[in-house]
């Protein structure tokens, strides 16, 4: 190819009729030229390949997240952990509650968030869409109550809005439910674990059972609960009430209402503000 490029022709080459040798002439030029404008080894080596870039972790840039139309709890920061703090061992945690933590009915997004920020702990959610707290207490006896001491390190107790509008359907009075709740927390004490007690949510939305009476229930209910971590029944009382209202105590909040909203199941901005406080108030320790 060089003699060629430098005027040269070989033998062979003479023998072919004017035209031939003078396209042969040009695309060896041609080869020539795209030969000069190659990179040398050296650049073309320190180029990654693919494989390479798949292999690296920094290698790639990271994509864009996706638009969501509900928050993720990925997306709401953990509170910051005290100076000094290390994580314990795992925790395993039994949740008992109705639709407001039943994946089932939609509801759990707040354990989803534990489940994200504790991710070697384990989570059973036994809550069951529409349950009243009597109804709780029986699935606590058939499922948990039998286990060995030591099975769970927490058990979370979150209900009672269901009792409150069936006072007159199902004779629910406050005395009933605080008793029931009473034989939850005693039972899951008995199991060895920590009793997390969740205060009902404001439900004053749901006017179609809403009343001024069940608003006196519901005040009278939710301060007997954060009583019972003062007398020891419960070793940390949450109060899912006082946080998610504003404005109008009995109502919540706007910005946590979910697309919709029948006024007492909240949405996921809802769910990681009781989660993040349930966080920090329990489970921060958790890995």
């Amino acid at each position: 190819m060089s003699r060629l490029l430098d005027g040269v022709q070989p033998p062979e080459l003479k023998l072919m009729p004017r035209a031939a040798r003078l396209t042969v002439t040009v695309l060896v030029a041609l080869a020539g030229a795209c030969e000069s404008r190659k990179p040398p080894a050296s650049a073309t080596s320190a180029a990654p390949t693919l494989a390479a870039a798949v292999a690296s972790p920094g290698a790639a840039p990271t994509p864009a997240p996706v638009a969501s139309a509900e928050p993720s709890a990925l997306a709401v920061p953990a509170p910051a952990a005290a100076k000094g703090e290390t994580k314990g061992p795992p925790c395993n945690v039994a949740l008992l509650g109705d639709s407001l933590t039943d994946y089932g009915s939609h509801g759990g997004g707040y354990v989803h968030y534990l489940e994200e920020r504790c991710p070697q702990s384990h989570f059973l959610n036994l809550a069951k869409g529409g349950a009243m707290v009597n109804q709780i207490r029986r699935r606590f006896e058939e499922t948990l109550a039998s286990r060995p001491r030591g099975s769970f390190s927490h058990v979370i107790v979150f209900g009672g809005v269901n009792d409150l509008y069936s006072d007159e359907t199902a004779g629910r009075t406050t005395t009933k439910i605080e008793a029931d709740l009473t034989a939850l927390y005693a039972g899951a004490r008995a199991l060895g674990a920590r009793v997390i007690a969740i205060t009902v949510a404001p439900w004053g939305g749901f006017t179609r059972y809403f009343t001024p009476h069940r608003a006196d229930t519901t005040r009278e209910l939710n301060a007997w609960i954060l009583g019972q971590a003062s007398d020891g029944s419960v070793d940390v009382a949450v109060d899912a009430h006082g946080l998610l209202s504003c404005g109008d105590p009995d109502r919540l909040c706007e910005r946590y209402e979910r697309a919709h909203s029948d006024g007492l199941h909240f949405g996921q901005p809802g769910h990681l503000a009781l989660g993040a406080l349930l966080y920090e108030r329990e489970f921060h320790a958790c890995p």
